[in-house]
């Protein structure tokens, strides 16, 4: 068998000798490693090399990628999802596509075709005494049975008409991390609340909201930056279902005149995700709002953000600093957070202290001394940042500023040679002076201390499926404030929407920002005069991008529209 195997990588995919003898020596002396493992993990072969190889050597169709139409929707509960993704196969349906079809409409798609007791184990489940086996990559597979799931637990429509046939719902409380994937809960309630945040995480959506109305109830989801539908239930789930949420995080489900905040993390699949829970009463009831943290992705570079490399230069020049006030503004959700955990990931090394306070700890990352805001026990930002200040730091993080007292100590402590990060809300980076002096602090001692403010704004990325070509109008480049940068006939593209992105027409979010340099015209400028129109102008004269003209570059290179700039972007 393995003589065989080896003459197709040789023949089929060109294998050299060596390499296919020095993993015949590993196979020799290690006994059972499958001989194609061994190749793939020296990088012999790559993994649909693999599977070719056993597509060819086992008579077996080789499916690289499994599309959506040919999941299955109709799993038994009694198929477990660690059976499937222990031995890497996933029941598909192809009974539109007959062609793939040797035998019957039961196909099973596995990595290694040598599962096959578990493959006739996972047939008999289905109820199916015959199948086809087809050869598909481990991505593929996982993606499937993920998908699986969702579907067969149902869509929210069937789950609420499931509900208005038991009016009764069982609150329960979830006491560890569970998968929402796998709970096989039979309430209900817990099934549709499970449905919510498992389609929200799949959607990639930042918030939920459930929002009561006199007369009718709406769950909606924010995907990148912007509000969709998503439910509208009938009205007397409301409180069954804000229950369930207030019990998942620990809230007190009997005050409901109070606002409360809570905590929720789930995993779906792979995937951990941290959820902050808010309610606030209202008129019909209680609005709530869960925000949505996926732990499981990874942090930001400063490059993936999406800085032009002028701006990136002008940023790495800035962190290079060794004391000063670094600040980052825009309204919430606009990526301050994530730009500044860029930064930091960028100058952390062991020879620096750094030593963050924040509302709430985001990311946590590795040699870097994070603190948790609670005002529960009155540690503040400006009370833990005086306690940071004891700790002998290099450089500081503070979430934001928000009064005098935290703004006088960040100040001082620039001023005595330690570097610190911070964020404002503010519309752009002038209005940063202004809302400094607006607070308390000093011009003077802004001057002295700020050495560069940043304003950020999110914009979404065309999807690169769908997105349209055409030729702009005059009025739609004077909009934006096209001049001499197009031609005639160049082209720009705008939104069109499928079925990868959700039929928005956009996936994914970049940033666009403006660097105000506190350079030496800027600083005597502070000292005169603290109208951020007067300071803006200046540093426009001087050359400073603004949001406006960084987000007319991603515009021409074909990254967003001109609708979506004009969106996030202020005249």
């Amino acid at each position: 068998m393995i003589k065989s195997f080896l003459k197709i990588l040789q023949e089929e995919l060109n294998i050299p000798e060596e390499e296919y003898q020095k993993a015949l020596d590993i196979k020799t002396q290690g006994g059972g490693e499958d001989i194609g493992e061994i190749l793939l993990s020296n990088n012999a072969i790559t993994e649909k090399q693999l599977l070719k190889a056993r597509s060819i050597r086992y008579n077996i169709p080789f499916l690289p990628e499994i599309s959506i139409g040919n999941i299955r929707a109709d799993l038994p509960r009694n198929i477990s999802i660690q059976f499937l993704k222990k031995y890497f196969m996933v029941p598909l349906d192809f009974s539109k596509h007959e062609s793939i079809l040797d035998v019957s409409d039961c196909v099973i798609a596995v990595h290694d075709p040598s599962y096959i007791q578990q493959m006739d184990d996972l047939a008999r489940i289905m109820g199916k005494d015959e199948y086809q086996p087809v050869i598909s990559t481990k991505e593929a597979i996982l993606a499937a049975i993920n998908l699986s799931y969702d579907h067969s637990q149902g869509s929210a429509e069937q789950l609420v008409q499931d509900m208005e046939e038991n009016t009764s719902s069982i609150i329960e409380s979830i006491e560890e991390t569970a998968d929402l994937l796998d709970d096989t809960s039979d309430a209900p309630i817990i099934k549709l609340v499970n449905h919510i945040i498992s389609q929200s995480i799949k959607a990639g959506a930042s918030d939920i909201h459930i929002e009561p109305y006199q007369d009718s109830f709406k769950v909606r989801y924010r995907v990148d930056g912007i509000l969709y539908d998503m439910l509208t239930p009938p009205k007397w789930i409301q409180a069954a279902l804000i229950s369930r949420v207030k019990v998942m995080a620990r809230m007190n489900i009997a005050e409901k005149r109070l606002p409360q905040d809570g905590r929720i993390e789930v995993r779906k699949g792979n995937q951990i995700i941290d959820i902050r829970v808010s309610t606030i009463p209202i008129t019909f009831g209680e609005r709530v709002v869960l925000r949505l943290l996926n732990k499981s992705s990874s942090l930001l570079s400063l490059t993936d953000i999406g800085f032009e490399q002028e701006s990136l230069d002008q940023i790495q020049e800035l962190i290079s600093s060794p004391n000063g006030i670094i600040l980052v503004t825009g309204p919430t959700g606009s990526g301050k957070t994530t730009t500044l955990y860029a930064i930091l990931s960028t100058i952390n090394k062991p020879d620096i202290n750094i030593i963050t306070i924040e509302d709430p700890v985001e990311y946590q990352i590795e040699g870097i001394g994070q603190i948790q805001v609670n005002p529960k026990i009155d540690l503040t930002f400006a009370r833990g940042l005086r306690s940071i200040m004891r700790q002998d730091p290099d450089v500081m993080l503070v979430g934001e500023i928000r009064d005098k007292e935290t703004a006088d100590i960040a100040v001082q402590s620039a001023l005595t040679g330690h570097l610190v990060f911070s964020t404002l809300h503010t519309n752009d980076a002038a209005s940063a002076i202004t809302r400094l002096v607006d607070i308390g602090i000093e011009p003077f001692l802004i001057s002295s201390s700020v050495i560069a403010v940043m304003a950020q704004r999110l914009i979404r990325v065309l999807c690169p499926k769908c997105r349209e070509a055409y030729v702009p109008d005059e009025a739609a480049k004077k909009s934006i404030g096209i001049t001499n940068e197009l031609g005639e006939n160049d082209v720009l593209y705008r939104a069109k929407g499928c079925e990868n992105c959700f039929n928005t027409g956009y996936k994914g979010r970049i940033s666009i920002a403006e660097i105000l340099v506190m350079n030496s015209r800027i600083k005597r400028m502070v000292l005169e005069t603290f109208d951020s129109n007067i300071i803006m102008n200046e540093a426009m004269s001087q050359g400073m991008t603004t949001l406006r003209k960084d987000g007319l570059k991603k515009i021409i290179k074909g990254m967003t529209s001109i609708s979506e700039v004009l969106r996030v972007t202020q005249r």
